[in-house]
């Protein structure tokens, strides 16, 4: 199997505020997406979400504040599948809870040294 990287992409700016039952619900979606991948024997890291703040580091000694503020798209995380092509790793993507939300996931494979 190779791997492979889903980036987790939204206009976070333009989402409503949960209550905690919608940021509950919203968990629970998923928690059981990542599981039902994980029971597939799939999963190689659940990863993690980003903040929103960070620094960008380019040549020259140019340092700013990023991601990139001048667009709304950010990305809010990360996880780790195992899948045998790019076309496999895309179905196990398109259950992904950031879909209902207008969200996107890039999906990746990554390359070994």
């Amino acid at each position: 199997m190779k791997d492979f990287l889903f980036v987790f992409r939204n206009d976070y700016s333009a989402l409503p505020v949960p209550t905690p039952e919608e940021l509950q619900a919203a968990t629970q979606k998923w928690m059981d997406w990542v599981g039902s991948i994980a029971a597939q024997n799939k999963l190689g890291d659940r990863g993690n979400r980003l903040k929103a703040e960070g620094k960008v580091v380019r040549p020259n000694d140019v340092i700013t504040d990023g991601p990139y503020s001048e667009i709304k798209e950010l990305i809010g995380g990360y996880t780790l599948v195992k899948a045998n092509s790019l076309e496999e790793a895309t179905e196990l993507a398109k259950g992904c809870p950031i879909l209902a939300f207008g969200g996107n996931v890039e999906v990746r494979e990554i390359n070994p040294l």
